[in-house]
């Protein structure tokens, strides 16, 4: 019988506050939970690694560091390496191909952003990428179809697993805010379009439930360096003008993945008023499903695609009053936010972390017994 597969992977990683890192780190539970060994090469951002699984750290820009990376990498079984334009070193990140070239070992790429208007050596870094990988992961059927159809990578090559989510073991029956709440979390700062919501709380705050608007999370690490809090300020700013200060608040606590869990299932509905029209996979739409919420987000692909079914509402970018019906329906109409509910906790289980897990292992296997075809 064939022991367990191990995995390399290449990524931000705890404490690094960003998306990736949380994706990488619950990945790397999930494999671990089935049994499988995880090894990660976290991406250096002057922090110290918190975890065992860490075995070492690219320095983006040091030739050394890339070549070390990968035959660290090649001590396992398969690589699993993260990508994103902003993630490594070079143009566009292009400084991955170097670790890729060096593989040894079987290679699935997660590709976490797929652009509809590349520049051309951005597309040309993804076609690449894509070319080198024995496969790509997608998140979502829009993501699959737009690398397949814009970067020309052959879909055989391409397999969909959602992003997973922590689903939670216990429903909130009781305990619930007096006041219903509306809730955007994730790290804030500009594109976040919070000030969408800002603005509507202009006439949902006259209703008779006197809703709050909370949000939770901390500035991203790049904009706090570039800009500071301004753009938290600005919206602090924003709802002392609309006269709606009392009904809008910002925490920006830290919060464990139990206490995040307990805060999304006390909300009466998810918010995700993004400015993107690119957004092809979002981890907190798919957090959101997990904990049985209501969602209402503006029409990025990845809400467009997973909310048709019911549990949630898409409204155009450009739309206020859209945005303020949708939110004034959930909140005044049970029968709609139950139904909406209802939908998200049929479609939670195929998302949870276990289940993603053994998506990748799965995956893992299959191209493990395909390579020597190949070599």
């Amino acid at each position: 019988m064939r022991a367990a597969t191990s995995f390399g992977i290449l990524s931000t990683y705890p404490p690094t506050a960003c998306g990736l890192a949380t994706f990488s780190a619950a990945l790397a539970e999930g494999l671990s939970a089935n049994g499988a060994t995880v090894r990660v090469v976290r991406v250096a951002d002057g922090t110290s690694p918190s975890s065992e699984r860490v075995v070492g750290e690219l320095v983006n820009g040091s030739a050394r560091s890339v070549a070390a990376s990968s035959e660290l990498l090649n001590q396992g079984d398969v690589a699993v390496v993260q990508h994103e334009y902003g993630l490594y070193g070079g143009a566009d990140g292009d400084e991955v191909l170097q670790i890729l070239g060096d593989l040894q070992i079987p290679s699935i790429v997660i590709a976490h952003t797929i652009l509809q208007e590349p520049t051309a050596h951005q597309r040309s870094v993804l076609v690449d990428v894509a070319a080198m990988a024995d496969r790509v992961v997608v998140m979502s059927d829009a993501a699959r179809e737009r690398l397949c159809a814009r970067f020309d990578v052959d879909p055989a090559k391409v397999s969909t697993i959602s992003h997973g989510a922590a689903i939670p073991t216990a429903s909130v029956r009781s305990g619930r805010p007096s006041r219903p709440t509306m809730l955007t979390w994730g790290l804030i700062g500009p594109g976040k379009g919070i000030e969408r919501v800002v603005d509507a709380m202009r006439s949902l705050h006259e209703l008779r439930a006197r809703p709050r608007y909370l949000v939770a999370g901390q500035t991203h690490p790049k904009v706090l360096a570039a800009d500071g809090e301004a753009y938290r300020h600005a919206r602090i700013e924003q709802a002392w003008r609309n006269g709606v200060a009392s009904s809008v608040s910002f925490d920006a606590d830290y919060r464990d993945v139990a206490s995040l869990t307990a805060l999304i299932q006390s909300a009466a509905v998810v918010v995700l008023p993004y400015d993107s029209t690119d957004q092809v996979t979002s981890g907190v739409l798919v957090d959101a499903i997990a904990a049985g919420r209501p969602v209402v987000a503006t029409a990025f692909p990845h809400a467009v695609e997973l909310l048709a079914s019911g549990a949630g509402i898409v409204v155009d970018h450009d739309d206020p009053e859209a945005l303020d019906l949708a939110l004034h329906r959930v909140l005044t109409e049970p029968d709609l936010a139950t139904s909406m509910a209802t939908e998200a906790a049929r479609l939670a289980p195929s998302m949870g972390w276990p289940v993603v897990a053994r998506a990748f292992q799965d995956l893992a296997e299959r191209v493990l017994a395909e390579r020597p075809a190949l070599v």
